[in-house]
């Protein structure tokens, strides 16, 4: 991949971790965005250690390279792989259809595996995306540790399967696209559904939409995955802004 290439791969994944960030889906400054270096081996993500700037403040001079097997190559002074290097490495050697992998906590979407409620299909035309997230299916992973080894890495690769994202039990979601973009539109996704949810109990007791609108979205969404377009695009320019 032409270096032009690569600084173009890297602005993007420091423009999700920025996201990411001001959307406050995480508890700065944990969280990792990667995204898979085509025709190698080697992986972009966001780096840890002293030198690190908190996920809203992320740039391109964050992000490094590691290997598949999670080894930093190219690490400046004060940056290390991230400590759950192991998420991405996994999910790039389980999944050949996955080239971004976003790691996040937010805390709306922890609440729930807390307390082992699911997150119901409590509307449709507000945002068929997130709807869609829902149809494909959000597996949970029942551990709340570091996915610090090779072992955890697998057993969290093997719980998500062929889905988009998964919910951590006491930890945060990781979420995977065929892009950066895609990776993070399903980061919002699952954090919106989780967010209604929430808010409607609070309320009274949240209700799913109907079988028979159900069964029309899922006729019309065909189980697409998430792309990316104005929405990130939105949230791109509102984070810079």
């Amino acid at each position: 991949m032409a270096k032009d290439d690569i600084d173009d791969l890297k602005e993007r994944v420091a423009a999700a971790c920025r996201v990411m960030g001001r959307l406050d889906l995480t508890r700065e400054p944990a969280g990792h965005v990667s995204a898979r270096v085509p025709g190698s081996d080697n992986i972009l993500i966001k780096a840890r250690g002293e030198s690190e700037a908190g996920v809203r403040y992320v740039t391109a001079d964050d992000i490094i390279t590691v290997d598949a097997e999670g080894k930093a190559l190219d690490a400046g002074a004060g940056f290390v792989a991230p400590r759950e290097v192991f998420i991405h490495t996994w999910m790039y050697r389980s999944r050949p259809d996955v080239n971004s992998v976003i790691h996040m906590h937010p805390s709306t979407v922890v609440a729930f595996t807390i307390v082992d409620r699911p997150l119901l299909p409590v509307y449709g035309a507000y945002d068929p995306a997130s709807l869609n997230l829902w149809i494909k299916g959000i597996p949970n992973y029942d551990r709340s540790v570091l996915i610090s080894n090779d072992k955890l890495g697998e057993e969290l690769a093997g719980a998500i399967g062929d889905s988009d994202v998964i919910m951590m039990r006491g930890h945060g979601i990781t979420s995977c696209g065929d892009t950066v973009e895609a990776a993070g539109m399903n980061a919002i996704l699952i954090n919106e559904l989780a967010e209604m949810n929430y808010k409607a109990a609070l309320i009274g007791t949240p209700r799913a939409i109907p079988d028979e609108d159900l069964a029309e979205f899922k006729e019309r969404l065909g189980g697409r995955r998430a792309g990316a377009g104005a929405a990130w695009d939105t949230y791109r320019k509102m984070v810079d802004a």
